[in-house]
């Protein structure tokens, strides 16, 4: 059973009544786009550290994700990839943890977020919520959170496997620019996700006490997702590399097959344009064949048994 209050635009809190024990309460109060107002108000409500309330402004973007214990909460930060037209970016979302209360600070902008408040203040069934507690909550939220990892995971290999069909189809220019692409969302992904293992390694220490007989199981499923991910992210990288690998070979042998004609082409023009130079001089006596009748017809067979023996050559070589 939840109670819904609006206390600003940007914050919402709703009241969880466990319906097992009346007398336990418990609250989560979502922030969009938290400026001065909200963060003072959060400072006067439960004398947050000024640090971790710097660190929410909506103005100030973390770099890297983070999680501290503090005496009676704890404060992390978390980044989390997004897909925007094919394109992969981070977006942050910042966590203050109790026992009795779950305060999220974001920017809107996370799809599973916005989707788990929205059913949540309704009333709706949320099968990741097993029951009415802050360890429960958190984790619906880090689960749909990490379900969106795992779709950006299959679109990312929906693509390798469309970049193989490029690469083996010969299509060196398109595999080129999705390799560019791919590589890109695969290193966005990873800078997001990069210390997430640690982060939720630690989380499950400092929340061990909050929720004592059904806390640790759901945030070590959490754990669990955030290495299987990880691995993923890891044989994707390699397998981008070797195909990045592969249509460079076949890039360069199509170059090198090209620079080979080009040679071979060059090569067998040279003796007709050493002989058309050596008959274009004004050297007139003692020239052979310039007195001759049919001394034209002799020049270009002789130019052409030239080209037919660079041919020949090139053949017993097996060059062509």
């Amino acid at each position: 059973m939840q109670t819904i209050k609006k206390i600003s635009n940007k914050i919402s809190e709703i009241t969880i009544n466990n319906p097992a024990k009346p007398e336990e309460k418990s609250f989560w109060i979502n922030i969009n786009n938290a400026g001065k107002d909200e963060l003072d108000w959060l400072r006067k409500k439960f004398n947050f550290k000024l640090s971790h309330l710097q660190a929410s402004s909506a103005k100030i973007m973390a770099q890297r994700s983070i999680i501290e214990k503090n005496e009676d909460y704890v404060f992390m930060v978390l980044r989390l990839p997004v897909l925007t037209d094919n394109k992969i970016t981070s977006e942050e979302i910042d966590f203050f943890v109790n026992k009795d209360y779950l305060i999220t600070l974001h920017d809107n902008k996370l799809k599973s977020l916005n989707d788990i408040f929205n059913l949540y203040k309704k009333g709706g069934d949320i099968p990741e919520i097993k029951h009415e507690s802050v360890i429960s909550l958190l984790y619906g939220i880090l689960k749909r959170s990490m379900d969106g990892c795992f779709a950006l995971l299959d679109a990312n290999g929906a693509a390798i496997d469309k970049l193989e069909d490029a690469i083996f189809g010969h299509k060196a220019k398109i595999a080129a620019a999705n390799i560019f692409a791919l590589r890109l969302n695969i290193i966005n992904t990873r800078k997001a996700l990069q210390n997430h293992q640690n982060i939720i390694g630690s989380l499950l220490e400092y929340t061990a006490g909050f929720d004592p007989e059904n806390g640790r199981e759901p945030i070590e499923k959490i754990h669990e997702d955030a290495k299987t991910i990880w691995l993923n992210l890891e044989s994707q990288k390699e397998i981008v590399e070797v195909l990045n690998s592969a249509n460079e070979s076949f890039m360069n042998y199509h170059i090198s097959d090209i620079m080979k004609t080009l040679t071979i082409f060059s090569v067998i023009v040279f003796p007709l344009t050493l002989l058309a130079a050596i008959f274009g001089m004004n050297t007139v006596n003692g020239m052979p064949f310039m007195e001759s009748t049919n001394g034209f017809w002799m020049i270009i067979i002789i130019m052409l048994f030239s080209s037919l023996g660079m041919l020949i050559f090139f053949k017993k070589k097996k060059w062509l």
